[in-house]
């Protein structure tokens, strides 16, 4: 007996647009922990004037309709042209309620897609831009979905897993508290970096921001200048990041190292905005960011989204360093009792320990599958 075949429609119009969204108000309708993500920040990913994974690559998106005609299911594909490692595919932003033709239906498209553009593999569940939003299938998590992370029902594993995709990077995230905290070790490990006096660690001044986004430039063009497929940061993209986020990042959250005045890392957490955008289901209008205004006091965590040290000054000390001045900052302003820290993959080992020893605990794992495609071409 032949399956159904539904029907899939790529989105193109502003009905089809919403007929996208509308398909997680059936998947979560009975999940009270599902968080909507904001809107915007996921059409922003699929506009060509915001997203600049467009310049070298392409993105679509479909959504499959139930026998009703309701949607029930949506994905999205796309690729990058890298220049080390050629063009690399992914699928993302997935959900279907839980019927298993429709799933499998939804993936023959984007797969068929990826493939006829000849892409050497598909990474899924990931987003078409940064690798801190909306990447990674959640495998387990004891915790709320922080802002633009990914939350999933636990039948997807088994689809993804059942096309012949394997685990190419578990995400561990972390979350430590005063109480857990090994303050007394840590605070010995810094005071040796943190007493010499070529080394300083400040907080960033939003009345000197461009001094602040120039340092910011070049302590992260060097720290990731090896990473594959880098691309050098530039000071008037990120000034209009920093003025975006600045509602959500008080000053004492950015904290920066120097030897000698020049800049050699720096350490930057947000406020865990989700506890106060879990109320607006994906809008982020006029009122909900008056809203947003209101009640950020009552956000309680912190986020950590960026971590990095200039490779001259690895080993040294300057990771101790950064994290005792965030935690300076902290007993001084009390706007958290607790921080989150996302996106430690299995690769980094050091990282890891790091975070274990200063009593971090593992919260939420994610999976990063991967699909080798290419001798299908």
């Amino acid at each position: 007996m032949e399956k159904e075949q539904y029907e899939i429609v790529e989105v193109v119009s502003n009905t089809q647009k919403s007929q996208f969204f509308a398909v997680v108000d059936r998947v979560y309708a009975q999940d009270p922990q599902f968080i909507y993500p904001l809107k915007g920040d996921v059409e922003a990913v699929f506009d060509p004037a915001k997203n600049k994974s467009f310049r070298n690559g392409m993105a679509r998106r479909w959504v499959i309709f139930d026998a009703q005609g309701l949607a029930a299911g949506r994905i999205s594909a796309f690729y990058t042209q890298r220049p080390k490692s050629g063009k690399r595919g992914g699928i993302g932003f997935f959900e279907c309620i839980q019927n298993d033709v429709m799933a499998m239906q939804l993936w023959d498209v984007a797969e068929k897609w990826l493939e006829e553009e000849q892409c050497l593999s598909i990474d899924a569940p990931v987003n078409f831009g940064d690798r801190d939003s909306f990447w990674g299938l959640m495998i387990s998590s004891v915790n709320p979905t922080s802002y633009k992370e990914s939350y999933n029902p636990p039948y997807y594993r088994q689809w993804i897993e059942s096309r012949g995709y394997y685990v190419e990077i578990e995400q561990n995230t972390y979350d430590i508290t005063e109480s857990t905290f090994n303050y007394d070790r840590f605070s010995k490990i810094a005071s040796r970096v943190m007493s010499k006096s070529n080394y300083s660690f400040e907080f960033l001044d939003y009345k000197n921001l461009s001094k602040y986004a120039s340092d910011f430039v070049e302590i992260y063009n060097q720290a990731w200048a090896f990473h594959e497929d880098f691309e050098p940061l530039t000071q008037t993209v990120l000034l209009a990041r920093l003025k975006e986020v600045k509602l959500a990042m008080p000053t004492e959250f950015a904290v920066f190292a120097y030897d000698n005045g020049r800049p050699i890392g720096f350490f930057i957490a947000i406020l865990e905005v989700n506890q106060v955008f879990k109320q607006f289901r994906g809008k982020l209008g006029l009122w909900e960011k008056l809203q947003f205004v209101l009640k950020r006091g009552e956000i309680n965590k912190a986020k950590g989204i960026v971590f990095g040290v200039v490779p001259s000054h690895h080993n040294l000390g300057i990771e101790t360093g950064l994290i005792m001045k965030f935690h300076e900052g902290i007993l001084k302003t009390r706007k958290a009792e607790s921080m989150e820290l996302a996106w430690v993959g299995d690769f980094n080992p050091k990282m890891i320990s790091m975070l274990e020893s200063l009593g971090a605990v593992k919260t939420k794992i994610h999976h990063t599958y991967r699909k080798e495609i290419s001798e299908n071409i």
